[in-house]
């Protein structure tokens, strides 16, 4: 018998609540083939790790270090938002992966992250065959902004969901309890470049029970700020204050984004940040109401301990089935969750062919969007419900949570060839 193949994993992109969920599914799964896979090495920081050769053995870790992986925020062997360029135009990049996974006898390439890893994916596979070095390439889906298309949801949008719902309930309650003397306006930033996802989530914090103010400013609606003010001045009116959810990647009539100071990240994507304060100052200025004003940032994706109990069932459900679906011969695939039914809630994981995941961005669809494009509707309640729904925490020691962190010792270097990334 020929002795297996070893395994490559990395995370790729913005990380989240649950991404190490993901990792603990793929390393615990592969586990449990030993006669199928070899090894897991991990890339440090992500897909640079596998350019530089700079790979983790998973196998020095024992189970119980694995296993904390599960209930442990952040990206435990690095991520890294660096984007390989076409094969046409840096062909190199490509021929330099297979290089040090024929080097490292490397069969089996998960690459674990958002829209841009599936393309990375789909182009490993694809220059693979052209280099005849067998791979199975398996992209494992994660990213907070939920905006990949297939599949129900994405793992990690359930988390920060359930966090911006759960704060921005809380705050409202603080602003509620000032209003009569203090700030009536209270502003929260979140993430969401095109898709107002997260955005949406702020929505779940009033219910019937529970009433409160909220106006929320998607991307996919254009900004009209006398329409803005109007809606924020009625509000207060009513209730004596009101708070607003703003997606970082609101744009005005123009199609610019309120918050672009002309920066850019390493994909080329415009640098988002800080448009809570644009929106704020305009309330100030039209309506001369005291307000505060938060930006989420990495606190939404970070929080482990209010994580979503659906969710990390989920980031670990995808990483098992990615290992599955490798060992049954599948390549250029994504492991998707299928909603089969909202009540009761009920979902399984299928594979997604990846030439229909990269480069495809989704959005909210219209009808979850209220009519005066300010809210959510039923129908987007139904869908956000059981993502948000489930308490998983974290062990807990001397009132802090307890997170995992591995020793991520090195793998020897087999090439005399360096690569600069």
């Amino acid at each position: 018998m020929s002795k297996p193949k070893n395994a490559f994993y990395a995370q790729s992109g913005g990380v989240t609540a649950v991404i190490n969920a993901t990792a603990c599914g793929v390393i615990e799964t592969a586990r449990k083939y030993k006669n199928k896979i070899g090894k897991v090495y991990a890339g440090r920081n992500g897909i640079i790790g596998a350019l530089t050769e700079d790979l983790i053995d998973t196998s020095k870790e024992n189970k119980r270090a694995i296993a904390a992986l599960r209930h442990t925020p952040s990206g435990a062997f690095g991520s890294c938002r660096y984007k390989l360029k076409s094969l046409e135009e840096n062909r190199r990049e490509y021929e330099r992966l297979i290089e040090v996974f024929r080097a490292h006898d490397i069969g089996f390439f998960f690459y674990n992250g958002g829209g841009d890893s599936a393309d990375t994916c789909l182009k490993v596979s694809q220059i693979s065959q052209k280099l005849d070095f067998p791979i199975k390439a398996i992209h494992v889906p994660k990213t907070v902004d939920n905006d990949l298309p297939i599949t129900d949801n994405c793992p990690g949008f359930g988390s920060v969901a359930k966090y911006i719902a759960v704060s921005t309930r809380e705050a409202s309650f603080d602003v509620a309890s000032m209003a009569k003397t203090s700030t009536k306006v209270f502003v929260i930033e979140v993430m969401g470049r095109h898709a107002g996802w997260i955005a949406a989530a702020g929505g779940m914090a009033s219910d019937k029970d529970t009433d409160i103010p909220i106006i929320i400013l998607f991307p996919e609606v254009a900004f009209d700020r006398k329409k803005f003010v109007a809606r924020v001045d009625q509000l207060v009116r009513k209730h004596g204050y009101v708070s607003v959810v703003v997606s970082e990647g609101v744009k005005g009539p123009d199609g610019k984004f309120l918050s672009d100071q002309g920066l850019r990240d390493a994909f080329g994507h415009a640098q988002l940040g800080g448009v809570a304060p644009v929106v704020a100052n305009m309330v100030k200025e039209d309506l001369g109401l005291k307000y505060h004003w938060a930006v989420a940032d990495y606190l939404q994706r970070a929080a482990r301990h209010i994580a979503s109990k659906t969710d990390v069932e989920q980031a670990y459900a995808v990483g098992r089935a990615a290992v599955r679906m490798a060992l049954k011969g599948d390549n250029a695939v994504m492991p998707a969750i299928i909603r089969k039914s909202s009540r009761p809630y009920r979902w399984t994981v299928e594979k997604a062919p990846l030439d229909k995941v990269a480069n495809v961005e989704k959005m909210m669809p219209k009808n979850f969007i209220s009519r005066d494009g300010f809210g959510i509707t039923e129908k987007c309640r139904e869908y956000l419900a059981p993502l948000i729904r489930g308490e998983d925490y974290p062990p807990y020691r001397k009132g802090m949570p307890r997170y995992v962190r591995l020793q991520n010792k090195p793998v020897k270097k087999r090439l005399n060839t360096r690569f600069e990334v």
